[in-house]
């Protein structure tokens, strides 16, 4: 076991901080990029310096705007008022959601520190090590003290990460509607640029302040690394926890404004989208920003901390933390670092070394950025496995240690990278409607709304399949390669490319409220056509999103839950025992009682919206001859207080179950309940996020009229169209509350299970000692 690895310590020390000190570094430099674009209505709005590139083509892009007439005032000052609203509405909204859910947050700490100082009376007497009885770790108050604290650390982050992606979506909406005006290469390329804002923020930040933790808990703990690392599991809850309120939140909000404002607007009033006479429009577009983009910065920083918790859990019992090897000890965090430096290098790719010039480019454009990035991570991992990590060593695997080459571990960071790769496109393949499963369903509108959704609904079933061998295969072969330890960075490596995966899903909100600002300023017909396109394509790169995060949830949750086990000291989870069983056929429901919640949420919000909506348009009057303005402010009021209260039950259901099963049924029933959960929740959520997505996609496949025949199905108003839009209105809770929310379900109530693992060990199963 002697040989070390390549890279020294100080090396590691020194690489992971400055790759996310450079990941921070290049999302500011895209910020002032966007920032550029004005939104002031100077003298100079159109004179050719603003155009970005003076000179060559400088004055060309002026002359066009003469010629369009776009160059009046009334425009930008309209988009930058629209702007406004939606941003102070998003603001209002989030701090409204995080005092709730600040509220929560530290009820729940003393939770935390309660339950895990009970476990060995509050003593501060030195205890032998879980994992080495031979020798004398920290007493049981450190773990519960600093569990706590990095679980506060974890949830502040989340909440950080999430709001900080809003401010930058509403900050980039207005900017990407007017640089449509000069083509659709400069509105992609501002939209592009706003996303990688965010994704960039959100890895370094993740991958700093775990760093950072790291560190000063290990002042502390000196050398008990197995303590150490069980106190950093924390981070990842509090990430989770506060993802899971921002998802269900979110995903409440914008989808009663958006059913409310489709339903009235365009089924019964036949007024297009976004048109501004409809009173749940700056709902609407508030809603893309909470849920979209604050919920999935939430969510898939989440899955990534998790999954670095789950990979440093395992290896702090494996040969690197009980030898104290501090570089392969951090071999999660390094793959993450050199995450970003790849993900910095394929975004030039979209914003620099090639031009998008026609709409037809867009998709492809995006789906380069994936496939850029998968292919220069995969030589990244394969450097890095090669010199952060000895040639050999052992890996824990349920109570003994299994030797591991490092070849074989680049394997198992590679394969999670490809699933990743691989469901990415098949969600594309299921939810675009440049293929023929979106245009089959869009076909069958013709029949009306009942054929749309029953072809939805299959195209939702029939998608899960090949996600569902992708991740299967993945978890054989990691598993076999290096155990639990395997699927914990397999997961890493799904989301190793997670600043560019962000970047694409959160373009596709950005163009989204682009387009609808474009609709509200009454711009020309054109650039409405230009934001479309880039809506569509950004309705597929979010569906990709959601791939991402339900796959990376699969992998991390499994992984947890291997770090569960073993915490829990269970050697095996037998499925023929009763108490497992219980617990499988309970967990396998859990996603389905969650889905209920949050879909009946979402349809009780829509009712009162309606109504609203309705109500304004009846009694206000001249609203929709244009003369008078809706009142936008009480739309969004119904949306705020609507999701703020509906968001608790379901919060509630995910973040008590462990707790209920682990004190009055033990840790085997939980188990059980765990991998029911994971199990059920996975087909739920790839099954739900693409059927939405489909739905969607063929109504814009029919509004497009790109194709002879989508022009057969009918201009906007006819009776396909309006099936479609139904089908549409279906799916939005489907894709945008429930579906996504549920891989926060899976990996929230692993780690919860982990975090709380010493105390069901000790005091759990209540029900089981009575009888």
């Amino acid at each position: 076991m002697g040989a070390s690895s390549i890279l020294p310590d100080l090396g590691t020390e020194i690489l992971i901080p400055v790759c996310a000190v450079i990941g921070i570094a290049f999302s500011l430099v895209q910020w002032i990029l966007v920032s550029r674009v004005k939104l002031s209505p100077g003298r100079d709005s159109g004179a050719p310096g603003n155009s970005g590139a003076a000179g060559k083509n400088g004055y060309a892009d002026y002359l066009i705007e003469e010629e369009e007439g776009l160059n009046d005032h009334n425009v930008v000052v309209k988009c930058a008022e629209i702007q406004n609203a939606i941003s102070e509405g998003a603001t209002s909204f989030l701090f409204t959601e995080y005092q709730y859910v600040g509220i929560f947050m530290v009820a729940f700490a003393i939770l935390i520190f309660l339950f895990l100082g009970s476990v060995e009376g509050f003593s501060m007497k030195s205890q032998p090590c879980t994992y080495d009885l031979s020798r004398m770790c920290k007493p049981a108050l450190a773990p519960a003290a600093l569990s706590t604290l990095s679980f506060l650390l974890g949830a502040v982050t989340s909440v950080v990460s999430g709001f900080l992606g809003m401010k930058i979506a509403t900050y980039a909406n207005a900017r990407t509607t007017l640089e449509a005006r000069k083509g659709v290469g400069k509105a992609f390329i501002t939209a592009f640029r706003s996303g990688a804002v965010m994704g960039f923020l959100l890895a370094a930040n993740g991958l700093l302040v775990l760093y950072i933790a790291i560190n000063v808990f290990k002042l502390y703990y000196g050398d008990d690394w197995g303590g150490l690392f069980e106190a950093i599991t924390g981070y990842g809850l509090g990430g989770s926890s506060m993802a899971l309120f921002g998802r269900v939140g979110g995903g409440i909000y914008t989808k009663a404004a958006d059913v409310g404002a489709d339903l009235v607007g365009k089924v019964e009033r036949n007024i297009p989208e976004d048109d501004p006479r409809n009173p749940a429009v700056i709902a609407d577009n508030v809603g893309d920003n909470v849920g979209d983009i604050a919920g999935m910065g939430s969510d898939l920083f989440g899955s990534y901390a998790e999954s670095s918790c789950a990979a440093l859990v395992v290896a702090s019992i494996s040969s690197f933390g009980m030898n104290h090897e501090l570089t392969p000890m951090l071999y999660p965090l390094i793959i993450s670092s050199v995450g970003i430096i790849v993900c910095l290098i394929t975004t030039l790719f979209a914003t620099d070394f090639f031009e998008i010039k026609a709409v037809d480019e867009i998709e492809p454009s995006l789906k380069r950025q994936l496939i850029i990035s998968t292919v220069l991570m995969t030589i990244g991992i394969g450097v890095v496995s090669w010199i952060a990590l000895p040639p050999s060593f052992t890996i824990y695997n349920f109570g003994d240690q299994k030797l591991v080459k490092n070849w074989q571990l680049f394997l198992c960071v590679a394969v999670g990278l490809w699933a990743g790769l691989i469901i990415g496109f098949v969600t594309e393949y299921y939810t675009s409607n440049a293929y023929s499963p979106v245009q089959d369903v869009a076909d069958s509108c013709r029949t009306g709304a009942a054929t749309n959704v029953i072809f939805g609904l299959a195209l939702g079933y029939k998608s899960c399949i090949i996600p569902i061998f992708a991740i299967a295969i993945s978890i054989f072969v990691s598993f076999s390669f290096a155990a639990m330890y395997g699927i914990a960075v397999a997961a890493l490596g799904m989301l190793s490319t997670i600043a560019t995966g962000l970047a694409i899903d959160a373009y596709g909100p950005i163009s989204d409220n682009a387009g609808g600002i474009a609709e509200m300023a009454g711009m020309s017909h054109r650039i409405r056509e230009r934001t479309d396109a880039l809506d569509a394509a950004g309705n597929t790169t979010a569906a990709i999103g959601k791939g991402f995060a339900i796959g990376s949830a699969a992998l991390v949750s499994l992984a947890l839950f291997g770090a569960f086990v073993s915490r829990a000291a269970i050697s095996t989870v037998d499925v023929l025992t009763p108490k497992v069983f219980i617990g499988l056929l309970v967990g396998a429901m859990l996603p389905y009682w969650f889905s209920a919640m949050t879909m009946k949420s979402v349809g009780s919000a829509a009712l009162k919206m309606v109504e609203e909506v309705r109500r304004q348009f009846n009694t206000i009057p001249g609203l929709m001859e244009g003369t008078s303005k809706p009142d936008y402010a009480t739309c969004v009021k119904i949306s705020t207080d609507a999701s703020i209260k509906e968001m608790i039950p379901p919060g509630a259901l995910v973040m008590l179950t462990p707790l209920i099963v682990g004190i009055f049924f033990g840790v085997e029933t939980l188990s059980g309940v765990l991998a029911g959960s994971l199990v059920s929740g996975v087909q739920i959520a790839i099954s739900a996020s693409n059927t939405g997505g489909a739905w969607d996609n063929a109504k814009k496949y029919i509004e497009a009229a790109a194709s002879d025949h989508a022009r057969a199905l009918g201009p906007k108003g006819s009776d396909p169209h309006k099936a479609a839009v139904i089908g549409d209105t279906i799916g939005d809770p489907l894709k945008d509350t429930s579906g996504p929310s549920l891989n926060i379900l899976i990996k929230l109530m692993a780690v919860e299970s982990l975090v709380f693992a010493p105390f069901f060990a000790t005091h759990g199963g209540l029900l089981f000692k009575i009888f």
